[in-house]
């Protein structure tokens, strides 16, 4: 209680420093949080001009390093598809499921998540105050926010399981309050039920109030509302799948279509396409610059998320080559560092995204029709349709020149499926997560191949599908508790 007063003090003290700003952020526990030196009824953002570049501001955050690198680590490095690459300790770690509590990975990605939900609470529990904002564009607005906060929270419940749910900012800080704002800045983990229901809630209003278009899919709208309601039906222990197949039908419904090619995805010349439904948008100057690419291609340095043996053979066993070649580029990097999995001669980098040299115009996509086809097919196999479920992965299959899958029982079904996911979605961030929706992380992870087809030996168990809590977070909040098995 001393430190609290004392965090409480000193948080005074800065505001009354600062009182030029607006808001200023602290970090004195899990999140940022949002803290307005106004009273609770006073305007935050005293004009639509204001509360327009905050929510922009909000949405700056998809530029920040968890979508430019971790996101991909995080899905992809952590499962059969890639190894971590480069040098980085905090990145082995992950790849290998041997992380601990102080990895500095695990407290930034909890850092980068609550910050920007932080941002999302001030633009979405403020905005219905702002003068000469048509109410219309309010509710877009709050719309928007809130699948930005929907989304932050789907990344930390699938990577932590229960967290904590923070859905207020701090509008001011004086020992007086102490008993109202103390849960805001010091909270408890939520469940993961509560979590979800909180991911649905936000996503909801999403679909009905956010803008059916937008200038571009960087932006948050019903179709990516539908998107993401989808996946998190599919996510949910157990699955929901009629909502699953309803928001799936919702997407397809809205005017999305797959490009005719695929290499079209990955050329550069067709972004925010009609198959994109959510989609990181950069511009390609100095300030508004991809620099993720770099991360994962380059003869420079050593690069991020090395394609895996297992997911090379997995192509060339299925005659992918359209999917392969779009995907892994092998090149000779001899002379410049080694590798215990791959010969300096033939070495693969990820090659999806192909627009590396900075500042990088190109985008990354979170979302696109593909995903949303296969996880309907999904649904329909989970209740007993396997002849509609081969329909949607054939069609999948027909743009990259494969025969229809032959699998034709609903337990061949739902591995063709997930096979599907592998080699159309490989280095999109989704691998990690789909082998732990399905309850198969465990048994794939276990089995997996590297150079001459010989075992890696992970060993992953229950505990570790889940990350730690940072050490620093429960160092600041004795709230907080830990995952079993850290």
């Amino acid at each position: 209680m001393k430190r609290l007063i004392y965090s409480i003090m000193a948080a005074v003290a800065m505001l009354t420093f600062n009182g030029c700003n607006d808001f200023l952020d602290l970090k004195p526990v899990s999140q940022s949080i949002a803290v307005s030196n106004t009273s609770a009824d006073s305007i935050l953002y005293k004009s639509p001009a204001e509360v327009e570049a905050a929510l922009a501001g909000v949405y700056a955050d998809f530029r920040n390093e968890y979508f430019s690198l971790d996101y991909y680590v995080n899905g992809d490095a952590q499962s059969d598809d890639a190894y971590a690459g480069a040098d980085n300790p905090m990145n082995f770690q992950i790849d290998e499921f041997n992380i601990d509590a102080t990895n500095t990975n695990v407290s930034r990605d909890w850092a980068y998540l609550y910050a920007t939900i932080g941002k999302a609470n001030s633009v979405y529990n403020n905005v219905d105050k702002v003068p000469g904002l048509a109410d219309a564009r309010k509710l877009e607005i709050k719309a928007e926010a809130a699948w930005i906060r929907g989304f932050m929270y789907f990344q930390a419940v699938q990577l932590w399981g229960a967290v904590p749910l923070q859905l207020k900012e701090v509008k001011t800080v004086s020992i007086e309050i102490l008993p109202e704002i103390y849960p805001i800045m010091f909270p408890a983990r939520s469940s993961v039920d509560t979590v979800y229901a909180q991911i649905i809630k936000d996503f909801e209003l999403a679909r009905d109030h956010a803008r059916a278009t937008a200038p571009h899919k960087g932006y948050a709208t019903r179709g990516a509302a539908n998107a993401m309601l989808a996946k998190v039906y599919a996510s949910m222990q157990p699955p929901q799948w009629d909502k699953v197949l309803q928001y799936c039908n919702a997407v397809i419904a809205g005017g999305y279509s797959l490009l005719p090619d695929y290499e079209m995805l990955w050329n550069n010349q067709n972004e925010n396409s009609a198959e994109s439904i959510f989609e990181i948008n950069y511009e390609g100057t100095p300030s508004s610059g991809n620099w993720g690419t770099t991360m994962f291609r380059g003869l420079d340095w050593k690069k991020f998320n090395t394609p895996s043996n297992d997911l090379v053979a997995a192509f060339d066993a299925e005659n992918d080559q359209i999917r392969k070649n779009a995907s892994i580029i092998f090149l000779d990097v001899s002379g410049r560092w080694s590798d215990p999995y791959w010969p300096q001669v033939n070495y693969p980098f990820v090659n999806k995204w192909r627009n590396f040299t900075m500042p990088s115009s190109q985008n990354f996509i979170l979302l696109r029709l593909a995903d949303i086809l296969l996880l309907k097919a999904e649904a329909l196999n989970a209740q007993g349709d396997v002849e509609g479920a081969a329909a949607l992965v054939n069609q999948i299959r027909a743009r990259v020149n494969l025969a229809p899958t032959t699998a034709n029982t609903q337990a061949a079904m739902k591995l063709a499926i997930e096979k599907e996911r592998r080699l159309e979605l490989a280095f999109e961030g989704h691998r990690w997560y789909d082998l732990k929706r399905t309850g198969r992380a465990i048994e794939v992870m276990n089995n997996v191949r590297g150079p001459n087809n010989a075992p890696l030996n992970y060993n992953v168990t229950q505990n570790k599908l889940l990350w730690p809590i940072p050490q620093r977070e429960i160092d600041n909040n004795t709230k907080l508790t830990q995952n079993p098995g850290y």
